[in-house]
């Protein structure tokens, strides 16, 4: 079976415990000192986009650079950074001197049944949004109050700690979305490479995929430049200039690289295959995965 284990990485990644005992039906939470987790030694604080699952909020204490895809946006010292696993982004450190603190969390932690607000409804996580806001001393102080809350409540043993901390997460949300966010700076260096990047990672970002009644949630070149907010043309010529192949080219291509493993290495059939990865006519799947390989998906996976 294959599965997605972006929350293990994470832990991994960064060297972090990962906490026992969080019930499935709770959805995921953890906060963060930012500077007990980067290597310190090496300087690698570097945050790519990798294949994220989680939302995060960052409380950024230090020059930084966030970059989305057609938009670079820097941090002079203190911020907050509001992430989504949908919308692209790396984060790159200006100077060694990086501290503040950070939450992440699933989409089941905040559900609309424990919430009554969808996330991926909220302004602030709307694709084309700039959700990185400088914040005043004063704000500073507000905001490491919040996180501090976090950190002590996460590790108390409250009966309905979470339901604190989900109440604390909101009240993160609802302070970012009432702030200014920074301007963006001019966008016309680096912003063909920058998005291309930012492409490849979105779409690397939907594989492997779990099961067959999950298919992908992302399968045209529209889907993508909504995503990336910007427009379709625009970013079919930026991926015309900078790979040669057009964005449904590349599309295509990692659906049959998926579709090739699918059927070696795993006992979907090829109509679940062709369903996960976007087809609902099986038809015309296998007329396509001939067209690329010049096999029929069974004479492939005999």
């Amino acid at each position: 079976m294959i599965t997605n284990s972006s929350l293990d990485d994470f832990y991994q990644r960064n060297g972090a415990s990962h906490p026992e005992g969080i019930a499935r039906e709770i959805g995921h939470f953890n906060v963060f000192e930012s500077e007990k987790l980067f290597d310190k030694i090496t300087g690698n604080r570097i945050m790519p986009y990798s294949r994220r699952a989680y939302y995060k909020i960052s409380w950024l204490r230090g020059k930084s650079r966030a970059e989305y895809a057609d938009k670079v946006i820097d941090v002079q010292e203190n911020a907050l950074l509001f992430a989504t696993p949908k919308i692209p982004y790396h984060w790159l450190p200006a100077d060694s001197n990086q501290t503040g603190m950070f939450c992440i969390f699933t989409t089941d932690f905040l559900s609309p049944g424990k919430t009554g607000l969808g996330l991926d409804e909220l302004p602030i996580f709307q694709p084309g949004q700039l959700p990185v806001f400088q914040l005043s001393e004063t704000e500073v102080q507000e905001i490491e109050y919040i996180f501090r809350k976090m950190l002590k409540e996460l590790n108390t043993d409250y009966q309905y700690k979470f339901d604190l901390l989900r109440t604390l997460v909101m009240e993160l949300i609802h302070y970012g979305q009432k702030l200014q966010p920074i301007s963006a700076l001019s966008t016309s260096q680096n912003a063909s490479e920058r998005i291309s990047s930012l492409f490849i990672e979105l779409l690397e970002r939907q594989f492997p995929l779990e099961s067959p009644q999950q298919p992908l949630s992302l399968r045209s070149a529209k889907d993508y430049a909504d995503r990336l907010a910007v427009h379709v043309n625009h970013l079919n010529k930026v991926l015309k200039e900078v790979t040669g192949n057009t964005t449904s080219e590349i599309i295509g291509s990692r659906i049959i690289q998926e579709a090739k493993i699918l059927l070696k290495q795993t006992h979907w059939s090829v109509s679940e295959i062709a369903y996960a990865l976007g087809y609902d006519d099986l038809a015309h799947f296998s007329k396509y995965f001939k067209k690329q390989t010049s096999f029929t998906p069974i004479a492939f996976r005999a």
